[in-house]
């Protein structure tokens, strides 16, 4: 239910599709230095006092650089077009590592959408919004201001959620967690819809959501003033639900 490039590092602005590149996996070797660069604590006798924490701590590095570099993938190019040989590739880790942290594809995808929530939906979009305007309503106007300007980047990806929903079904367990991912941007905006005093606001939170979801199909087909078009209809929407 979300950007300029730079390299090396999610990209700058608002909308990040990618994530952090990683380069090639390393292992600490006896004395040196553990994944991620931090120096293992060191005790009487040369015992590593910080062993298991840096063992953790690089597991959990793995696990993030895999995702950072599998976020932008799906999120261009979607599930089916994206291997494992291509994600292994693009994240530098070994092929052990990776089945280590993600049995499956579907497992890596739903890490991805995870973080497509927390990067996209809850900070992009919705916190952007916030950040933009001082009242609810104009919070909620201020999604489709937000979205404007992401529709008019060169590397608009559309929805993720829409698309993997699309892509694998609503009965496959990507669909399901993409419905779920939905169903949570329809509670920021019943949140919003509270905040501001609206009546219905269970109702109005589907209604505008269809707003939000069919702004970014008509932008996905060229239509660069969908979210304006959006916008207005949006407005008439507040009105609607006014106590």
């Amino acid at each position: 239910m979300a950007d300029s490039s730079s390299s090396g590092s999610p990209r700058a602005g608002i909308f990040p599709s990618g994530g952090l590149q990683s380069g090639p996996e390393t292992n600490p070797s006896l004395g040196g230095t553990p994944v991620g660069g931090a120096t293992a604590a060191v005790g009487l006798g040369g015992t590593a006092l910080g062993g298991a924490t840096a063992a953790a701590a690089g597991a959990a590095g793995m696990r993030e650089r895999i995702v950072n570099a599998a976020y932008d993938l799906f999120a261009r190019r979607g599930v089916r077009d994206v291997g494992i040989n291509e994600l292994i590739s693009r994240s530098g880790v070994a092929k052990a590592t990776f089945y280590r942290h993600f049995a499956s594809k579907d497992e890596l995808v739903l890490a991805f959408l995870e973080q497509r929530d927390r990067v996209w939906t809850v900070n992009a979009i919705v916190g952007e919004a916030r950040r933009r305007a001082d009242t609810p309503e104009q919070q909620l106007l201020a999604i489709f201001d937000v979205f404007s300007d992401w529709f008019r980047r060169t590397d608009f990806e559309a929805c993720s959620f829409i698309n993997v929903l699309l892509e694998m079904g609503a009965t496959h367990p990507l669909g399901r967690a993409s419905i779920d991912y939905l169903a949570k941007i329809r509670g920021h905006v019943k949140q919003l819809a509270d905040e501001a005093g609206l009546e219905r606001t269970e109702d109005f939170s589907r209604s505008w959501h269809i707003l939000m979801k069919g702004s970014i199909i008509s932008a996905a087909e060229g239509d660069l003033e969908a979210a304006m078009r959006a916008r207005q209809l949006a407005g008439w929407l507040i009105e609607h639900h006014r106590a």
